[in-house]
């Protein structure tokens, strides 16, 4: 198959946070797919804790200014890059004053669950995607890791449908064991609503939770990935029961060819429409 074009989100990605699980895939699976000569870009949030000296941030004037509005509130958005040199991969970082200035990823000092993380995934989905269309870069296949992505696939194939951009772009969502047992924010649904979002696209967020946010990506992914083995087991049986293409994420170290084939069968199916 022809070169991709592949836009990998990601909440964490190694080393600008502590390796993790998830930190070390976001790391080394955009690396894997861009050296079979494929095209990649890759971005994640900018949160306090990301040392900008060390890593040689800066902020890319061009892509940034643009507001995000979140119910009546406008937010302005900071789009700043780095790059890791040896392997020659830029990563986009998004930044705001108002969501990730603070050191903490998503609880406080004291382990509270932060109680605007809803309108910063409103946020962070938002302005991957403000900024894709900003590059001028379409890609293939967007490939999501982390909660804080989970709005992306819903917006996609929502809010920017007839989007030039996407308009063949297929959506692939891989759940890990990120789970919480805290509720988002009860308005989270007002606030979609607010952003553009059909209501009849809602009904998962009328009680809105980590497992209503994995089950609206499943709905709008053209492909799954169960990431991780301790992925919670209901949410396993409501992605196999949509019928998608699912990748469970191989244990090999080879398993960068399999993603790639993975991704070759997607792309050879029609991506979804609502």
């Amino acid at each position: 198959m022809s070169k991709k074009k592949i836009l990998y989100i990601s909440s964490e990605i190694f080393p600008y946070l502590e390796e993790s699980y998830i930190s070390h895939i976001c790391r080394y699976l955009p690396q894997g797919i861009q050296e079979k000569e494929n095209e990649i870009r890759t971005f994640m949030p900018k949160y306090g804790r990301i040392n900008e000296r060390k890593h040689l941030l800066h902020e890319v004037i061009r892509l940034s200014g643009q507001n995000i509005i979140i119910e009546d509130s406008d937010h302005p958005l900071i789009i700043k890059v780095a790059s890791l040199q040896a392997v020659r991969m830029q990563i986009y970082f998004i930044d705001s004053e108002d969501f990730f200035k603070r050191k903490q990823l998503f609880r406080d000092e004291e382990g509270n669950f932060f109680p605007d993380n809803d309108s910063r995934a409103i946020f962070f989905a938002k302005g991957v995607v403000e900024t894709v269309c900003k590059l001028g870069w379409a890609p293939d296949i967007i490939h999501c890791h982390g909660w804080i992505t989970g709005l992306v696939p819903m917006f996609l194939k929502t809010l920017y449908k007839d989007n030039p951009f996407f308009q063949d772009t297929r959506v692939v969502y891989s759940l890990y064991n990120d789970q919480f047992d805290e509720k988002f924010d009860a308005n989270f649904a007002k606030k979609l609503e607010l952003t553009d979002v059909p209501a009849t696209h809602l009904d998962h967020f009328k009680n809105p939770s980590f497992e209503s946010l994995q089950k609206s990506a499943i709905d709008f992914s053209d492909g799954l990935v169960i990431g991780h083995p301790d992925v919670e087991s209901d949410l396993k049986a409501y992605a196999g029961s949509t019928g998608r293409l699912l990748l469970t994420h191989p244990t090999e170290d080879n398993y960068v060819d399999q993603y790639d084939e993975f991704y070759n069968k997607i792309l050879a199916q029609a991506p979804l429409t609502f």
